[in-house]
């Protein structure tokens, strides 16, 4: 079946775990997209791979392959352009296995801290190489097509209602953006976004596998696909628009 779009959740430094998944999926062709949704970095332990990766895929896929920029890349950004300690050294973000990784070293250990060296590394971003600068610069916010919405985070609600991503003030909002409302109220096109854990999401509304609070959370209108890779849940995958689910677990 041509004009497939299979969409992936946050892979958070789970390189194994995205070729897992990516292992599973059919043959694809040049009328097939790819849609990875953001958060390829942080926690998991090979950050680099995965990007590395990805780049690679964008240049050799037969299918379209469409990188959008998940909060934790607008946050690198933003660590870049003014520092932003906030972010960087609460140990749940994942920032140092992101260092360790890019400098070649061991991921590491659940209670290791980084010495005075990879702090001042860290504060700053340096760490990181103009290409993958440039790479999560140039990082839509937002993919429209047949089937869905693709964003991170979520929509934000206006005056009249959840707004178009094209109608978004300022477009990262879309990579940070987490309400109650959104996934109780929105009706419309589709939206697949990441982001918030499934297991946060109200699992009375999900109508795929509900007695699983760890499965893609899927309502009338959206599709939730962070199911935790890189915090000790696994990475999956949707096709669309059959709904297939692809997971590495």
């Amino acid at each position: 079946m041509a004009g497939r779009t299979f969409a992936l959740g946050d892979i958070h430094g789970e390189l194994g775990q995205l070729r897992v998944v990516l292992a599973k999926l059919p043959a694809l062709d040049a009328q097939d997209t790819l849609v990875f949704l953001g958060d390829y970095v942080n926690r998991g332990p090979d950050s680099r791979g995965v990007i590395d990766h990805l780049v690679t895929l964008q240049s050799t896929s037969p299918a379209k392959v469409v990188c959008l920029r998940g909060n934790h890349e607008d946050a690198w950004l933003r660590v870049r352009r003014e520092g932003w300690d906030e972010f960087v050294f609460p140990p749940d973000h994942g920032c140092f296995a992101t260092l360790r990784s890019f400098r070649g070293g061991s991921p590491p250990l659940p209670a290791e801290k980084p010495d005075d060296e990879e702090m001042t590394l860290m504060a700053s971003g340096d760490f990181l190489p103009p290409a993958v600068i440039d790479w999560m610069t140039a990082l839509p916010l937002w993919y429209e097509d047949d089937h869905a919405l693709y964003v991170h985070a979520g929509l934000p609600k206006g005056p009249k209602g959840f707004l178009h991503p094209r109608e978004v003030y300022n477009p990262t909002v879309l990579a940070w953006v987490r309400t109650d409302d959104f996934t109780r109220n929105y009706r419309g096109k589709r939206v697949v976004f990441g982001h918030t854990p499934v297991a946060y999401l109200p699992p009375e509304l999900s109508d795929y596998t509900p007695e699983d609070p760890t499965d893609v959370w899927q309502s009338d209108s959206a599709i939730g696909l962070d199911t935790g890779c890189g915090k000790t849940g696994f990475l999956t995958a949707i096709e669309l628009p059959s709904l297939t689910v692809f997971e590495s677990r």
